[in-house]
């Protein structure tokens, strides 16, 4: 069964595991894995705690096992849209689980004022890509203030309105 929830100090160990594995994190540049100490962690997380209700982190399980994130940030600064994000293990994948996730990222930055929500996977991310049109998303023309973090921008713009 899989569930959802606030991702909390006792999920760090599964985070940072997740984001150390190189599979997981090809797609958002660090083949390798992102390897990020236990201090940075719990300074990630803090970070997250504050921003809330702007932003924030879930962690996916199915039937207790960690299975990956989900995460929503809204920009309030420009023009209230929110980024998100979905990473999940291997073994994860294909079950409907990072739909669930990605759904529950939607509602909540809905819930929270977002304008709409918006992703940019790798353009070599064909899984993603396919699962974001299953769940409404159109390709659209990057914002200005979007395509400009990233000198050489490729990634495919991605947005769901409500």
């Amino acid at each position: 069964m899989i569930s959802i929830r606030e991702t909390t100090s006792k999920d760090l160990a599964d985070v940072q595991r997740l984001w150390a594995d190189g599979d997981v994190m090809k797609f958002v540049g660090f083949p390798e894995g992102l390897h990020e100490t236990d201090e940075d962690m719990k300074k990630w997380l803090s970070r997250i705690e504050q921003g809330k209700p702007l932003r924030n982190h879930y962690s996916l399980f199915d039937d207790g096992v960690y299975c990956g994130e989900s995460f929503y940030a809204i920009d309030a600064g420009h023009d209230g849209s929110a980024s998100l994000d979905i990473k999940l293990f291997s073994f994860a994948r294909g079950k409907g689980i990072g739909t669930a996730g990605l759904k529950r990222a939607i509602r909540e930055a809905f819930a929270h004022g977002a304008k709409l929500v918006w992703v940019d996977p790798d353009p070599r991310n064909e899984k993603a890509i396919a699962l974001y049109r299953r769940l409404g998303f159109a390709v659209k023309e990057p914002p200005a203030h979007i395509a400009r973090q990233e000198e050489g921008y490729d990634a495919v713009y991605m947005e769901l309105e409500p």
